[in-house]
């Protein structure tokens, strides 16, 4: 066979189809496969959220109630992405979602399962069995975290004792191996599995049970993509945590409460982002928190999109009635297919 290769090109490149001005919704349009010649493992995701926040991984949690509190952001920040704290609730409450979320760590179960020394074994099977993250019980001195560590018991434990009605201070391992609770959770990994622990609980100075790492959880860290492995961290050494506000005076006051807690961005949330209170929020809080980030909107037109940015947005969220559950195009009849 000869002759030259011969081109054949199919489908239509980004610029020929979104310079119609037509408006498409997802499933209008479907990318073509193309020819793969890179391992997964190469692909990198990172995507800068706003002027100074980069994410390994691009997804963002919504700003509901349903959607976004401290466990949530946590675990978003804890996979490369970023989850923002709704604020259907009053300013202290939210705040106190952003420290609780700032407050967790990577890979480390934060409120372990914690009885006391004169609780049974019925007591700790019950807890286990209604505990969906936990299979160990940490024997403390009042039953709870933040309380003096005394031993640990596992399902082993409790499988080999003679009685039902057996004390945990009869069956627990006492003075168990621990570390810190500063430490890293490289260094707390390398620990566990030096010492071929499956639990290792982190303490205060003073011997107060802060944390648990626990085998599986080192398992599944390694087991993450490299790109996902990459969790959101800031400059505090702490996940990275954003919060919604709304544009009225009030929420100045909700702005400071979040600011105090260590947030570090802001969403202006709002279906139709383009209006004079909105730019007067973002001067504000740029005036004010000069350091803080601000992601306006919603918007969908470029003259929307240009008055924000003008007014100092350091990011846009895009979009407004193509959400399955958004009744902003029937209710107000305004919006654009995404």
């Amino acid at each position: 066979m000869g002759g030259s290769l011969v081109v054949v090109e199919d489908g239509f490149p980004p610029e020929h189809l979104l310079n119609q001005g037509t408006s498409y919704t997802y499933d209008d349009i479907i990318f073509l496969p193309g020819y793969i010649d890179f391992p997964a493992e190469s692909v990198d995701l990172t995507t800068n959220l706003t002027r100074n926040i980069t994410l390994a991984t691009p997804c963002v949690s919504s700003p509901m109630d349903t959607v976004t509190e401290s466990s949530m952001a946590a675990a978003m920040a804890a996979l490369g992405g970023m989850g923002i704290i709704h604020y259907n609730n009053l300013p202290t409450e939210q705040a106190t979602l952003v420290s609780h979320a700032k407050s967790l760590r990577f890979g480390f179960v934060s409120d372990p399962l914690c009885l006391s020394p004169s609780e049974t074994v019925s007591d700790a099977s019950a807890a286990l069995a209604s505990s969906s993250s936990s299979s160990c019980i940490l024997v403390t001195k009042s039953g709870t975290t933040k309380s003096k560590l005394m031993g640990i018991v596992t399902e082993r434990d409790l499988f080999a004792a003679p009685h039902r009605e057996t004390r945990l201070s009869d069956i627990m391992t006492r003075d168990p191996i621990s570390i810190p609770a500063e430490t890293s959770f490289e260094q707390a990994a390398i620990s566990l599995i030096a010492k071929k622990l499956k639990y290792l609980p982190l303490l205060s100075e003073d011997g107060l049970v802060v944390e648990l790492l626990s085998r599986d959880s080192v398992k599944r860290r390694r087991e993450l993509p490299v790109s996902v492995a990459r969790p959101s961290i800031g400059a505090d050494g702490k996940f990275l945590v954003g919060a919604a506000i709304g544009t009225r005076e009030s929420d100045k006051e909700r702005l400071e409460h979040l600011v105090k807690a260590g947030i570090n961005v802001i969403v202006l949330d709002s279906s139709q982002g383009d209006s004079l209170y909105q730019k007067e929020m973002i001067q504000y809080v740029k005036r004010t928190y000069p350091e803080l980030d601000v992601i306006a909107g919603n918007v969908v037109t470029s003259y929307q999109a240009q008055n924000l940015i003008n007014a100092g947005a350091d990011a846009l969220r895009v979009g407004m009635g193509s959400g399955s559950i958004c009744t902003t195009q029937e209710v107000c009849a305004v919006g654009r297919a995404q």
